[in-house]
C-alpha cells in the first residue's frame, strides 16, 4: 500500500501538476495577459507613445464614453444586438440540436453533423462576403422572391440592421447547436421513455424535463455567441452599411483608422466590464436554471 501510495496510485504531486499545466498557462501568460496589460496600460495613455509623441496617465479616455451619449448609446445598441442574436441562434439551434441527438441515427446523423460544421472550413470573410451576393438588390434571394412574387418588387435588405442579424447569426449559429448538442447527446433515452409511460405530454417533458437537462447546453452557447457579437465589427461593416455603426466597429476604428489606441483600448476594457457585470447578475439565474 506504501508503494502504492508513493507511486503513480495516489494523488498527482505538485511537480506533477506544475509540469502538466505549466506550459498552458505560459501560452496563456504570453497569448493572452500580456496583451491584456499592455491594453491595460494604453487605455491610460493620452496619446501613442511612438516617435517623438510624449504620452502622460490620464482617465481622459474613460471619462470620454461617460460624457458622449454617443459611446453609450452604441454600447447599449451592441447588446441589443447581441441579446437578438443569441435569442434567434437558441431558437434556430435548440431545435436542430435535439433533432440531430434524439431523431436522427446513424450515417444521416454524421451527414448533417457535417453540414453544421461546414461553415468552420471557410474564412468568416468569405462567408460574410457571400451574403452580400445573396441580399443585395438584384442578388439571388431578390430574384428567387420576384420569380415567385412578382408584385414584392426590391426587398432592400442590403445595408440593414436584419441584413446585419442574417450574417451574424449564419456565423455564430454552429456554436449553440454544438453545445446543445452535448447536452441533449448526455440525456438518456430512457428517462425520455419513462416520461411518456407515466403520461406526461410533450410540452411538459420539454419544459421539466428536457430543458433543465440542456440548460448546460444552452448556456454555454449563449456565452459563446453574446460576446464575440458585442465586439463584432466585420458583419456590420460589410452588411449594415450606415446602419452597421456599433461599439466594435467603432474600437476597430480607433485601432486602425483614427491612430487613437488608448480611446480604443478604454472603450474595449468597458466592454469587458459590462459583459462582466451582466455575467455577474445573471449568475443567479443562470445557476436556477442549470440547478
Amino acid at each position: 500500500m506504501a508503494a502504492q501510495s508513493a507511486g503513480g496510485g495516489g494523488r498527482p504531486t505538485v511537480r506533477t501538476l506544475a509540469t502538466l499545466l505549466g506550459p498552458a498557462y505560459v501560452w496563456l501568460l504570453l497569448t493572452i495577459f500580456l496583451p491584456l496589460s499592455a491594453m491595460l496600460y494604453f487605455s491610460f495613455l493620452s496619446d501613442v507613445p511612438v516617435g517623438a509623441r510624449e504620452a502622460e496617465l490620464t482617465l481622459e479616455n474613460y471619462a470620454a464614453f461617460f460624457e458622449r451619449d454617443f459611446y453609450r448609446s452604441l454600447m447599449l445598441r451592441s447588446f441589443q444586438l447581441g441579446a437578438v442574436v443569441t435569442g434567434l441562434c437558441l431558437l434556430i439551434g435548440f431545435p436542430c440540436a435535439y433533432i440531430l441527438a434524439k431523431s436522427i441515427k446513424g450515417r444521416a446523423r454524421e451527414a448533417l453533423f457535417l453540414l453544421v460544421i461546414l461553415p468552420f472550413w471557410t474564412n468568416a470573410l468569405v462567408r460574410v462576403f457571400s451574403w452580400t451576393m445573396v441580399l443585395r438588390g438584384n442578388g439571388v434571394l431578390e430574384r428567387a422572391v420576384n420569380a415567385v412574387f412578382p408584385e414584392v418588387g426590391p426587398l432592400g435588405l442590403m445595408f440593414t440592421y436584419p441584413a446585419i442579424v442574417v450574417g451574424l447569426v449564419h456565423s455564430y449559429l454552429p456554436y449553440m447547436i454544438l453545445t446543445c448538442y452535448v447536452s441533449l447527446q448526455a440525456i438518456d433515452d430512457d428517462v425520455i421513455d419513462a416520461a411518456r409511460a407515466l403520461g406526461a405530454g410533450w410540452g411538459t417533458i420539454l419544459r421539466r424535463l428536457v430543458l433543465p437537462l440542456a440548460a448546460p447546453g444552452m448556456i454555454a452557447g449563449a456565452v459563446l455567441i453574446f460576446v464575440p457579437v458585442i465586439g463584432s465589427f466585420m458583419e456590420p461593416r460589410i452588411l449594415g452599411g450606415t446602419q452597421g455603426t456599433f461599439i466594435g466597429t467603432v474600437i476597430e476604428d480607433q485601432f486602425t483608422a483614427v491612430f487613437n489606441w488608448p480611446l480604443g483600448a478604454a472603450l474595449s476594457f468597458l466592454m469587458l466590464g459590462f459583459v462582466l457585470a451582466l455575467f455577474a447578475l445573471a449568475a443567479p439565474a443562470f445557476r436556477r436554471l442549470d440547478g
